[in-house]
């Protein structure tokens, strides 16, 4: 397997579109993480079914949060992707989060060419209020049957933000 943090730029962030790759897809409760040292992906560990994924969930390469792991992607298909692929896709927003007590934020995502949706996703505003009381409901309670009360979705924010967050996350990267 290629390292994807050596094959794959943040992409083209400044204009909307980043690279992703995905580390689980959409239904899984399987925490699928990318193994930076080992340059593969592992099992972490099995979550309850009833905290399995509402949306894919990956990563953009050559980044990190501050949390020191890459900046993590909400990438949100009708379909669940393969964990171990890429994709180009449009930011549509940011979810701020902390988990126990570490920033953890979320970059918000859908593919760059969506022709079955006709690409009519362009802002966050624009994704079913349902999914995104979903995502901020599985993130706020994910970790209650173990760590209650040690996440929290602060807010969800546009596109601007998230560039800022990109930018932040590239420049620890390049940093390290």
């Amino acid at each position: 397997m290629a390292d994807f943090n050596k094959i794959l730029t943040p992409g083209d962030y400044e204009n909307g579109e980043i690279n992703v790759v995905i580390e689980i897809p959409t239904g899984s409760n399987h925490k699928i993480e990318w193994d930076r040292k080992n340059a593969c992906f592992m099992l972490d560990r099995v979550e309850p079914i009833a905290f399995a994924k509402p949306c894919n969930y990956g990563f953009i390469p050559q980044t990190l949060d501050e949390d020191g792991d890459e900046l993590d992607v909400l990438l949100i298909t009708d379909q669940p992707l393969t964990t171990g692929i890429y994709t180009k896709a449009r930011v549509l927003g940011v979810m701020k989060f902390v988990d126990s007590d570490e920033v953890d934020d979320k970059i918000i995502a859908v593919p760059a060419d969506d022709r079955n949706n006709g690409d009519k996703y362009k802002q966050l505003t624009d994704l079913p209020e349902q999914l995104i009381k979903q995502i901020e409901f599985h993130f706020n309670h994910y970790k209650d049957l173990k760590k209650p009360g040690t996440t929290e979705v602060k807010e969800f924010a546009d596109l601007e933000e998230a560039k800022k967050v990109i930018t932040d996350a590239i420049k620890r990267w390049e940093d390290q």
